[in-house]
């Protein structure tokens, strides 16, 4: 029995699928596959067993979650004592939605860590559903988007979710735009408006907008930029989009019910378990620096799929 398997059980257990703790890894799913069914054989249970609705945990499943949790939590923890021993750079994972990555996160990690280095800061993109598996598992330390629930959630910035689209596109000239004729316009989002569980993913699937009508871009400012040239409408937001707006590359649509004024949250595992870097990024986002930061659209921090820092050279 590896930490490798362990890890594969847990995110398995947690997400529901194999194919989705394979995308949190980094790794194929027969990787997964592999190390489930060694554990397995180690044990000599099932652990998780198909069903039409997905996956289900036998009852032993059920009783090693707990510990295979801990134990991979422990892992982490061994990881960053002996980073401490060897004089290394504090270490901070954070994950975060494409919209907040993209406009939020990166200057705030510059700010954030120009004032509490030397900081080693990672930044990955992952979604709100997969979010919550890594911090329980210590994956990453803080989770940068929607509140979460099953987690230590706060506000960390408010913003106002606005309709955009080109001059020449037939309901710029609106007066007022009823919510039923946008479920037949098509959609241009970043990879956060084809996530069910933010608050895009939630307006989209309350106008019963068909997939086929959601176009998903690399990110938000590709999805404005196609929306400027007519393509479609585009969720934006008020104060990113502003300038373009004023240019008169965008229009924000006199949609029923926008703004909407909502907030993306910092979200980390308790007190007792989180780390010192952790919380310290916490009490930053309470100071005007951090505020001003955020609401810069620049930075330099790079942005990746996100990919777990502990065990990816296990697997290969």
């Amino acid at each position: 029995m590896t930490l490798t398997q362990l890890e594969a059980f847990v995110l398995v257990a947690r997400l529901g699928s194999v194919k989705a703790a394979a995308r949190v890894l980094g790794v194929s799913e027969p990787a997964v596959s592999g190390a489930l069914a060694a554990l397995r054989q180690h044990l000599g249970d099932p652990l998780v067993v198909r069903t039409q609705g997905g996956m289900d945990l036998t009852s032993g499943g059920q009783r090693l979650v707990p510990i295979a949790s801990q134990m991979v939590n422990l892992a982490v923890e061994a990881e960053d004592a002996i980073r401490r021993a060897q004089g290394a750079p504090e270490l901070l994972r954070v994950v975060a939605t494409s919209t907040v990555a993209e406009y939020v996160a990166r200057p705030l990690l510059n700010a954030f860590t120009a004032r509490h280095g030397p900081v080693e800061a990672t930044l990955g993109v992952t979604t709100a559903t997969e979010m919550p598996a890594l911090l329980l598992e210590r994956l990453a330390d803080v989770g940068l988007g929607p509140r979460l629930s099953d987690l230590e959630a706060g506000p960390m910035m408010r913003y106002r979710l606005v309709v955009v689209t080109g001059r020449r596109h037939a309901l710029a000239r609106s007066p007022h735009v009823g919510l039923p004729s946008l479920a037949g316009q098509d959609w241009l989002v970043d990879a956060s408006g084809a996530d069910p569980a933010t608050e895009i993913g939630m307006l989209l699937a309350r106008l019963r907008v068909p997939e086929s009508r959601i176009r998903v871009f690399p990110s938000l400012g590709a999805a404005w930029a196609a929306a400027a040239d007519g393509e479609g409408v585009a969720p934006g937001v008020a104060h990113l989009v502003a300038s373009d707006v004023e240019r008169g590359r965008l229009v924000v649509l006199p949609v029923e019910g926008t703004p909407l004024d909502l907030l993306w949250h910092v979200n980390t595992v308790g007190a007792d378990r989180r780390s010192p870097m952790a919380t310290k990024l916490r009490r930053f986002l309470d100071t005007p620096h951090a505020m001003q930061a955020m609401h810069r659209a620049d930075g330099s921090i790079p942005v990746s799929r996100f990919r777990p820092p502990v065990y990816v050279t296990l697997w290969s």
